[in-house]
């Protein structure tokens, strides 16, 4: 039952502190890693493990979210998962060997996997679809600035604090949440179905496969077969659940959702664009430190003009996708992303660092658009039958595109090492490939109609 708005004035600020806490974890350990080793007194390549655990532990659980929530409700779930990510940071800061380090990682892992999809749905239950955009486009947003402050925030805690502090920063923020949940969250539950205990097996193995293929991808001393090893494990493993979900009556995931044209092609348009994108974040500070000269904290600051974009697109999004529709703005979108991705190839260490900053806060600005405009058109159609498994199907492909955009960037860095000799020219090499397979990708979004979503950007009623 959908509540009145005066009810849920908090809901959007607390998906909105889920999605940051979420995402700026995901970015902020990369830059302290060196710290923590030294401190931890082991080899920074031995710190690859702390990041490995989370991410695939999220990988794993995020599927079982959905029947979680349908089963003890979104407010309980919600509140337990912020709070074993607090804690679970806590066990971080004060962890005094890699061994403990990793097992608290898996903890926040465990209320990750669960903190974001979790919200997302209650706000997919709480709002009729003709109010859901502007408010995932508020939600959107802490997710773009997350990847975007991380590395600065790591830098800066390393440099003048302590390495702990990155870990520390997160309980403010879940006790913050945890004290508006309880206030203004809904707490949606759906007739109790059995858990699908085999399709949990496979489908979660199969993410994991999934995403060990995707790292191993990035990892120049891997061997290739070995990652793609792994993810034809994965494809296997997803082809038995295909298999399974269609003879079992109440299947984890219910494959019928995909029957839904504009989830399926968001889906699709999901993995395909976050390729380009997900490479911004990844080789403009490496491009900056290994071939420009400039400090880790330098780099990280540069990228605020991302997030400068990020949040000026946040007003334009509805009234853009008002007058142009979904299909006509992703297709356009995605050329104009690819194109400013191909431009960092015009950037050089003779020009002003000045030159990189317009091109970094206009891919902001379309990075933003593109990304609510994804995600809501996804959303869509979905019925309550299919609103939790189609959730969780969303927040399992962003956590493998997102992935999937940074190892492919990264082994289309190396390719072209043995092609170009100057590392600026592998760079430039790397971002024309890139745009290109941007440009490329935007073909997906041709498959929607022009009039579909509609339902989610026709105005609301206005009320006496």
């Amino acid at each position: 039952m959908v509540r009145s708005t005066s009810d849920l004035k908090g809901l959007p600020w607390i998906a909105a502190m889920a999605f940051f806490m979420q995402a700026l974890d995901a970015t902020i350990l990369n830059t302290a890693l060196p710290a923590i080793a030294d401190s931890l007194h082991r080899s920074p390549l031995a710190m690859q493990s702390t990041i490995i655990s989370y991410s695939l532990t999220v990988a794993m659980l995020i599927p079982v979210s959905g029947w979680l929530a349908d089963r003890c409700g979104t407010r309980k779930v919600f509140i337990t998962a912020v709070t074993l990510f607090a804690i679970g940071s806590l066990a971080c800061a004060v962890s005094h060997s890699l061994s403990m380090l990793v097992a608290s990682r898996v903890l926040q892992g465990i209320g990750g996997a669960m903190m974001m999809p979790v919200a997302r749905l209650t706000l997919l239950k709480a709002y009729p679809r003709n109010e859901l955009l502007p408010i995932l486009n508020f939600v959107t947003m802490p997710g773009l600035l997350g990847p975007v402050l991380g590395p600065v925030l790591g830098g800066f805690f390393v440099t003048y604090a302590t390495w702990h502090w990155i870990f520390l920063i997160n309980i403010p923020i879940a006790l913050i949440g945890i004290f508006f949940a309880r206030k203004y969250m809904p707490d949606f539950t759906v007739p109790k179905r059995k858990f699908d205990l085999i399709g949990f097996v496979l489908f979660s193995g199969s993410i994991v496969a999934l995403s060990v293929g995707v790292e191993l991808l990035g990892e120049a001393q891997i061997s290739l077969s070995i990652a793609l090893g792994a993810m034809m494990l994965g494809a296997l493993l997803l082809a038995l659940y295909i298999k399974h979900a269609f003879k079992h009556a109440t299947p984890l995931i219910n494959l019928a959702m995909f029957r839904i044209r504009t989830f399926s092609v968001g889906i699709a348009g999901n993995v395909a664009s976050r390729l380009g994108t997900g490479c911004i974040p990844f080789l403009i500070p490496l491009l900056l430190q290994v071939a420009f000269g400039y400090s880790a904290l330098f780099a990280g600051f540069i990228m605020i003009a991302t997030a400068a974009g990020a949040v000026l697109a946040k007003s334009t999004v509805t009234p853009l996708l008002r007058s142009q529709g979904y299909r006509r703005t992703l297709v356009g979108i995605s050329v104009i992303i690819g194109l400013l991705i191909m431009s960092f190839a015009l950037q050089s260490a003779q020009h002003s660092i000045l030159w990189l900053l317009p091109p970094l806060f206009l891919i902001g600005m379309a990075m933003s658009t593109q990304f609510t405009s994804m995600n809501t058109i996804t959303l869509a159609d979905l019925t309550d039958e299919h609103a939790s498994g189609g959730n969780s199907v969303l927040a399992v492909t962003q956590q493998l595109a997102i992935s999937f955009g940074v190892s492919v960037s990264a082994a289309v860095l190396r390719f072209w090492q043995d092609y170009q000799p100057s590392t600026e020219g592998q760079f430039q090499a790397t971002f024309v490939t890139m745009g290109i397979v941007t440009v490329i990708a935007g073909g997906t979004f041709l498959l929607l109609m022009q009039r579909d979503g509609e339902n989610l950007i026709k105005r609301p009623k206005q009320k006496d």
